[in-house]
């Protein structure tokens, strides 16, 4: 594909627009219709970013013909079917994380586009994040291999908000959302399956409906461990920190920052085009459209960490 692919993007709210301020960084691409819930700030988002078909419906962008891909940013229960739906009327499609939140749902999501054969991907940004590809890049020369991983993902959401602030239609959730970002990147990292997997919570949220603390324990088949802690009650630093204790070298990984376990930087700009996680996961997209090849983190690639959420969800159901 020699053309500019065209595009739908679905969701304008923090990560939709994280996601077009990626795209201007990428040739060859142009969002060409955005589907959000709110017409007229979705129409004001539109202006800024000189997208000419605004709607408040998929199945509007999906009927036309110009547009050849479509990404998702909508709220993790309308993942899968949104993606069945592109699939089923030909458009390639990355949804973001997670894939799904019923393991049914992603397996079939899963085998639809293997039927397909259109490029259908997942947003698991940790994989193209410059921090941890430099890690994995030292894995792959040899040079370095996980003996654990202790990972801390802390928010502080004790009411429905986004990450700009704003009001969610939708509630967010520890295990199939947050964990699914460690427990696919741990089993990439090591390049070995999960075969142990272990997890607690904590209270219910009496409003929310979720739990708000989470300890995951996972080994992958190589005997790797790792140690996942998640809440929403954290009012202290936010995010993701990583800490990769290997056989030859201790690394800190905070987003896009990475540090030795002596706290020395380590420069990742040259590991790739861009420090921008979701810009290189767009751009990884959209090469593998032109080239007609399964992407990194492709739905068929990350089923696995579904399947593990999966075991994970029956352990904490059962009490």
């Amino acid at each position: 594909m020699s053309k500019t692919i065209k595009v739908a993007l679905a969701g304008a709210g923090a990560f939709g627009i994280k996601h077009l301020d990626g795209i201007k960084n990428i040739d060859g691409v142009e969002v060409v219709s955005l589907i959000s819930r709110d017409l007229e700030k979705t129409k004001e988002i539109a202006a800024q970013y000189g997208i000419g078909h605004v709607t408040t419906e998929l199945a509007d962008s999906l009927a036309l013909p110009e547009v050849d891909a479509v990404i998702l940013c909508t709220p993790t229960q309308m993942h899968a079917s949104q993606t069945l739906a592109c699939l089923k009327a030909g458009k390639h499609v990355q949804v973001e994380i997670p894939l799904c939140d019923v393991l049914a749902e992603g397996e079939e999501v899963a085998r639809v586009a293997r039927e397909s054969g259109l490029v259908a991907m997942c947003g698991h940004t940790r994989r193209f994040n410059p921090s941890h590809q430099y890690v994995h890049d030292r894995i792959t020369a040899g040079e370095f291999n996980i003996q654990q991983m202790d990972v801390q993902t802390y928010f502080f959401r004790r009411t429905n908000m986004n990450a700009l602030g704003q009001p969610r239609s939708w509630t967010d959730h520890l295990l199939w959302h947050h964990a699914a970002h460690t427990v696919d990147l741990f089993a990439y990292q090591c390049g070995s399956p999960i075969v142990k997997a272990n997890a607690i919570q904590g209270p219910i949220h009496p409003t929310l409906g979720i739990a708000m603390d989470m300890s995951i324990q996972l080994q992958a088949a190589n005997g790797a461990i790792c140690t996942l802690s998640l809440s929403f009650n954290n009012d202290g630093p936010l995010g993701t920190f990583f800490r990769y204790i290997g056989d030859s070298a201790t690394y800190i990984a905070r987003y896009d920052d990475l540090f030795t376990g002596k706290e020395e930087k380590i420069d990742v700009s040259k590991v790739a085009v861009s420090m921008n996680g979701i810009e290189l996961q767009d751009r990884e997209f959209f090469a593998a459209i032109r080239e007609g090849r399964e992407p990194n983190s492709s739905v068929a690639g990350v089923l696995a960490c579904y399947q593990v959420l999966h075991q994970l969800e029956q352990q904490l159901n059962a009490g």
